[in-house]
C-alpha cells in the first residue's frame, strides 16, 4: 500500500463492509416469485396469477405483459406495482422466507396477494 494512507484504506473498509452485508440481507429473497392475486370484489375479476423477480431487492416483471416495479425491504417488507395496459395496481405486504402476502388496491378494486418462491 505504497503512496495509500492507511487510515483511509480503513475508512474504506468500514464503510464498504456494511454496504456488502445489507446487500447480503436483501438477496435473500431473491429469485423468481409465484404471486396469485385475488378480488375482494367479484366485479373486478377472479384473480390472477403472475410471475414476478427480485434482483437485489429491486423487482421486476418476469412476464411480458405486466410490468412489474419496486422493492423489498432487508425486513421483507415489500412495495410493488404491477400495471397491464392502462390498469394499475399498488401492493403492500410481507415476504418472509419463501412466502409472503399482503393487500393491494387499484382504481376502483382492492384485494389480497400471497406469494411462494420458485
Amino acid at each position: 500500500m505504497n503512496g495509500f494512507p492507511k487510515g483511509l484504506f480503513a475508512i474504506l473498509i468500514a464503510i464498504a463492509f456494511p454496504l456488502a452485508q445489507a446487500d447480503a440481507a436483501t438477496s435473500t429473497f431473491d429469485g423468481t416469485w409465484n404471486v396469485r392475486i385475488a378480488s375482494s370484489s367479484g366485479t373486478c375479476g377472479h384473480g390472477a396469477t403472475v410471475a414476478i423477480g427480485i434482483n437485489n431487492g429491486q423487482i421486476a416483471s418476469s412476464n411480458a405483459a405486466v410490468t412489474a416495479s419496486g422493492r423489498v425491504a432487508d425486513a421483507g417488507s415489500i412495495n410493488v406495482t404491477l400495471s397491464t395496459g392502462i390498469k394499475r395496481a399498488v401492493g403492500f405486504g410481507r415476504l418472509s422466507g419463501s412466502s409472503g402476502s399482503g393487500t393491494w388496491r387499484g382504481a376502483m378494486c382492492t384485494g389480497t396477494w400471497t406469494a411462494e418462491k420458485m
